[in-house]
């Protein structure tokens, strides 16, 4: 294992890429209450740096309610294909206007005019209404030109800890756990 458990990540992340083309930065993010009630969904990674993890969502979404009371989340990755997972859990934060901004306007239209429509986490009538929702911004913006809606952004999970596992045969997994000590990172082994 690596002692950076940025670069081991990066490593397993471009091997997922090459075995699981589609959808190899899909992870579960869980998110909780102020009281401790936890959820969980997929979203999309979208970026990683020795700053964090980062995704993007709706700021009136559950995760992003959640967040805002409880600023602490776990990620996890799992390629099957691979036999590996990887457990990430740190404090959160929100990414600049600017960050949201840039990735905001890297998206396919049909993506940006989606995040407009939807009120996620929201009840809607019917998928009739998402899609005249659509249809009315698709009219409002006829060009290439979306902007970001103010209700929209992204957040970083800047780590705290890693941990990297394995499959193995009859169970004996392999579990390597990456805690951070200081400006670096302790490493262990757990069983499986």
């Amino acid at each position: 294992m690596n002692p950076n458990p940025f670069t081991q990540f990066e490593t397993w992340f471009t091997e997922a890429q090459a075995s699981e083309p589609t959808l190899a930065n899909a992870v579960a993010l869980a998110t909780a209450t102020k009281e401790g009630l936890p959820s969980v969904r997929m979203v999309l990674l979208k970026q990683v740096a020795e700053t964090g993890f980062v995704f993007f969502t709706n700021l009136e979404s559950r995760k992003a309610d959640e967040l805002a009371e409880n600023p602490h989340a776990a990620l996890l990755f799992h390629w099957k294909s691979l036999g590996r997972q990887v457990r990430i859990e740190g404090q959160v934060e929100q990414v600049s206007e600017a960050d949201a901004t840039a990735y905001f306007d890297s998206r396919p239209k049909g993506s940006r005019l989606s995040a407009w429509a939807s009120p996620q986490s929201k009840e809607v009538p019917n998928r009739t209404f998402l899609e005249d929702r659509v249809a009315k911004l698709e009219a409002e913006y006829l060009g290439d030109d979306v902007p970001l809606p103010d209700f929209w952004g992204g957040y970083r999970v800047i780590p705290t800890q890693f941990e990297f596992w394995v499959n193995r045969d009859d169970r004996l997994h392999d579990r390597f756990v990456y805690s951070k000590e200081g400006d670096g990172w302790g490493i262990t082994m757990l069983g499986p």
